[in-house]
């Protein structure tokens, strides 16, 4: 995880039991890495295996936010391991490599960094089956000082960027390791417990309590899989395309409620329109779930969540592209890097001014006009950079903005088919993958026939305002405020409230 001094308020366990054997592979067993070297968080993820799904199945108690339950992960080293890292601040019981106990130690510098050493060494490209045993009350850990586990009033909730999955289940915590996963999480009767993809079943299995058992299909990163428990009003459909819509509505929204059904309610309308732009919706579901408690929203996979704060103005479809334009630009592609995180922000906020151009509400060229010539030269908006912001400005207004106009110097450069093609295939060719803004740059130079290292370097990599705006030199006319533009500048006053 992130390499920075931590506080740590949750039980540091150790499961007891023996030590390495000798291997008979021909390469020297070794320990995987902590991290992937991510340049923002170092210590996020780990190295030597690669993780193919994720049985996450628990009990939770609203009342004392009490979590308990196993995690089960399979995976498949790279390396020949020793011993190999998970990602995880809750205190574990027990942790079984292969059916046989293992031993668990934690990094004293980093108590999120659990080093789990096996009975035998494993081998490269043999399937390991990791199970974990644990039971804590997430809102008492603190990573960083921080706690990113919710509590609210009914449940809980499991939603945060970057870092979410350390505080409900052991994981391989970077973006560029996906996997499907099954998701079963017992609650009292009478409370939901919602997650991405499908829900397969509820059942009930002893008296008083229910199971909510949801699969996803698609490789998901870690951080887009969530966990929201509480009092919440399901509905259930089915889209045009065949697929089905799971809204879940906190029951305490009161006045806001219309407003957020209005607006959620539309995301199969949606997800049509983007599928015009980026081509075929990439998951197995659709929906959204409003709740409090939140204070943003969150693209988490096939199923966004959002503050009920976004519709306390009415209905906002802003935020509703928003999140769904993520499902591309982010959940099906995610980025390689945390540092690359225009590549999510910045095109989920292009597709706002899309959208408001397919409504009548102001075209993307005056959305993009209007907003240059909005902020002042002066203003620190222009010396935050989209593409390498710094973890502290990871979700600085700019990154959306700036990172919208970027992509719209981008499509006046190379044109408007050059420029779909271009989302489009990128889209198509890293499916289920990852991508960096590096590699986003070389297939929009190859697909235009265009050196596009001007255009990039300014609106990416260059501080202060470029005096050219995104439409070109040819659109120096200044425009009238467009009528989507205080819907989308509030949806984005939200959005930032995570920084």
């Amino acid at each position: 995880m992130r390499m920075r001094t931590r506080v740590y308020s949750g039980g540091v366990a150790a499961c007891l039991v023996t030590v390495l054997t000798a291997t008979t592979a021909s390469a020297v067993p070794a320990p995987g890495a902590p991290g992937v070297g991510d340049p923002y968080y170092p210590g996020d993820g780990n190295g030597g295996y690669d993780v193919t799904h994720y049985d996450v199945r628990l009990t939770y108690q609203p009342e004392t936010d009490r979590l308990s339950g196993t995690t089960t992960i399979l995976a498949t080293p790279t390396t020949e391991l020793s011993s190999f890292n998970l990602d995880f601040a809750l205190r574990i019981q027990s942790v079984r490599v292969n059916n046989s106990p293992a031993r668990v130690e934690r990094d004293a510098t980093d108590p999120t960094e659990v080093v789990v050493t096996p009975k035998r060494s494993l081998r490269a490209g043999d399937p390991v089956t990791v199970v974990v045993r644990y039971a804590d009350t997430p809102s008492k850990v603190a990573v960083d000082g921080f706690t990113a586990w919710k509590r609210t009033d009914t449940g809980a909730l499991a939603v945060d960027q970057p870092h979410i999955a350390e505080w409900w289940f052991p994981s391989n915590d970077h973006p560029t390791d996906k996997a499907t996963y099954d998701v079963s999480v017992e609650v009292p009767d009478g409370v939901a417990a919602l997650s991405n993809g499908v829900l397969t079943s509820r059942t009930e299995q002893r008296p008083g309590w229910s199971r909510w058992n949801w699969r996803s299909t698609e490789p998901q990163a870690t951080y887009l899989a969530f966990l929201a428990v509480g009092d919440y009003d399901v509905r259930y459909s089915t889209a045009p395309s065949g697929l089905p819509v799971v809204n879940a509505y906190d029951t305490a929204l009161g006045d806001i409620r219309p407003a957020a059904e209005a607006s959620v309610e539309r995301t199969p309308e949606v997800v049509e329109f983007l599928e015009g732009l980026f081509g075929p919706y990439p998951f197995e579901a659709q929906g959204g779930v409003v709740t409090h408690g939140l204070g943003f929203a969150l693209e988490t996979q096939t199923r966004s969540v959002y503050d009920a704060g976004f519709f306390a103005r009415g209905s906002n479809m802003s935020v509703v592209v928003h999140e769904n334009a993520h499902q591309w630009f982010g959940d099906s592609v995610s980025l390689g890097k945390w540092s690359d995180i225009w590549l999510n922000e910045g095109f989920a906020t292009y597709a706002e001014f899309l959208w408001s151009e397919h409504v009548g509400e102001g075209t993307a060229a005056e959305l993009a006009r209007y907003l240059y010539d909005s902020i002042p030269a002066d203003d620190e908006f222009w010396q935050v950079l989209p593409g390498d912001p710094g973890a502290e400005n990871q979700f600085h207004p700019a990154v959306y903005d700036r990172g919208a106009l970027a992509v719209h110097a981008l499509r006046t450069t190379v044109g408007d088919e050059v420029f779909f093609e271009l989302l489009r295939t990128w889209l198509d060719e890293r499916r289920d993958g990852h991508g960096t803004i590096e590699e986003f740059v070389a297939l929009a130079e190859e697909l235009s026939g265009t050196q596009l290292d001007e255009v990039f370097e300014v609106w990416l990599f260059t501080k202060g305002k470029p005096e050219v705006g995104p439409g070109g030199a040819e659109a120096r006319a200044a425009v009238t405020e467009p009528e989507s533009y205080r819907e989308i500048a509030f949806t984005h006053q939200q959005l930032a409230k995570r920084q």
